[in-house]
């Protein structure tokens, strides 16, 4: 997940950095400084913050560009 694919997926759901960061269990000050792209390499928090899209119906595109989807089985 990149930091725009992030922000694009908080958009779709219509979360906000706070939404986001408790469904991952990461600070907010955390979600804010990848969706910027200041994230150290090695950092877990990517990856906690992409499954807790995930886990809300986001799809991310596994081609070129930063494209997300939401299921919307998972939005009814």
């Amino acid at each position: 997940m990149t930091p725009t694919q992030c922000l694009k997926a908080r958009t779709l759901l219509n979360w906000t950095p706070a939404d986001l960061a408790r469904a991952a269990g990461v600070s907010v000050f955390t979600v804010r400084n990848f969706e910027a792209g200041k994230v150290a390499e090695g950092r877990r928090s990517p990856t906690l913050m992409k499954h807790a899209l995930e886990g809300a119906g986001v799809r991310f595109s596994a081609d070129e560009g930063d494209t997300v989807s939401l299921d919307e089985r998972s939005s009814s």
